[in-house]
């Protein structure tokens, strides 16, 4: 009899436990899934005051919830490019303080992944953020990432009067940037690619911008230069605002590059399972390089390393 009752509570217990689970699930499921994005990051993302939501990551997200079954909502970040900025501490900070479950456009490298040297982090400022909220540091937990949905590598662009110079010869590598006019900006990764390639080859070719004074681009539209090398992101972005630009692609691709994806915190491992489910499937139809190509994307599929190790000294070691 003992043996029979004892049966029948754990019986009864796995039953309210799983009941249990399965209300919070349906609970899940009927909360909208929040996704943090940049604002300014096109063509992946881009949300101005009076203008809809725009960009790659948008598309991506949509279609993502919509085969999860639940409705999108979008936190709108804005992240400062200046030296106390930390893109891993600030994507943290959000999900830490609830006001997101993914952080989508996430640059996958194990600095960007490696868990954090402190505890609490500021926010970056955000959609609604209020002025406590621009005083506030928030707790931090460890990310986690999901599958990649993309490869963003570094690109070779070249001004209008670069084809008279290299005539028929294509670009390949960095060397046969020898004798162009090069431009780059101070402190970027391009920078250090550019000014440690065949230990200073092309040093004399190379002229300074000051990130976020000077326009990159717009110099090298003009003819001030004759090529540069940045995110291919950048070069997509300027193409689509400036369709009549003389700048052409290269073709070459920096062979060091990294995927994006999302990013959750640790504890979120069964979201991530969902979405990583829905990504294969997206990928493995087209969908998301035909997402890519309707937001003037070049998209390239996500590649090995999955996750990019030590930048610097990958440059370094070429």
């Amino acid at each position: 009899m003992r043996a029979w009752t004892a049966a029948l509570a754990a019986a009864l217990g796995f039953a309210l436990i799983s009941t249990l689970a399965g209300v919070t699930a349906a609970r899940a499921a009927d909360e909208p899934l929040r996704v943090c994005l940049d604002e300014d990051l096109p063509p992946f993302s881009v949300h101005h005051r009076g203008k809809p939501a725009s960009g790659f990551d948008v598309a991506l997200a949509q279609a993502i919830t919509g085969r999860l079954g639940r409705k999108l909502e979008i936190q709108w970040f804005e992240s400062k490019l200046d030296d106390t900025a930390s893109p891993a501490l600030e994507a943290n900070a959000l999900l830490s303080d609830g006001r997101c479950s993914l952080v989508g456009g996430y640059a996958l490298t194990t600095d960007s992944l490696k868990a954090p040297g402190v505890t609490t982090a500021k926010l970056p400022d955000f959609d609604g953020a209020t002025r406590e909220d621009r005083r506030r540091r928030i707790p931090i937990g460890v990310l986690a990432p999901s599958q990649p949905y993309i490869y963003s590598p570094m690109t070779v662009v070249l001004g209008p009067k670069a084809k008279d110079k290299i005539k028929e010869r294509k670009i390949t590598d960095i060397g046969d940037l020898a004798g162009l006019r090069l431009t780059i900006e101070s402190g970027t990764l391009g920078d250090a690619i550019l000014m440690t390639f065949d230990k200073g080859k092309l040093i004399d070719d190379i002229t300074h911008l000051v990130p976020g004074r000077s326009d990159l681009l717009g110099e090298l539209e003009r003819g001030e230069f004759d090529a540069t090398l940045l995110d291919l992101r950048r070069f997509d972005a300027y193409r689509a605002e400036h369709p009549d630009t003389r700048i052409t692609a290269s073709g070459y691709y920096y062979p060091i590059g990294a995927n994006r994806g999302y990013v959750a915190l640790e504890t979120d491992k069964v979201l991530l399972e969902s979405v990583n489910k829905v990504l294969t499937d997206l990928q493995a139809k087209g969908t998301i390089a035909e997402l890519g190509k309707a937001a003037g994307l070049t998209w390239l599929p996500p590649r090995e390393p999955i996750i990019l190790g030590d930048v610097w000294l990958k440059i370094l070691n070429r």
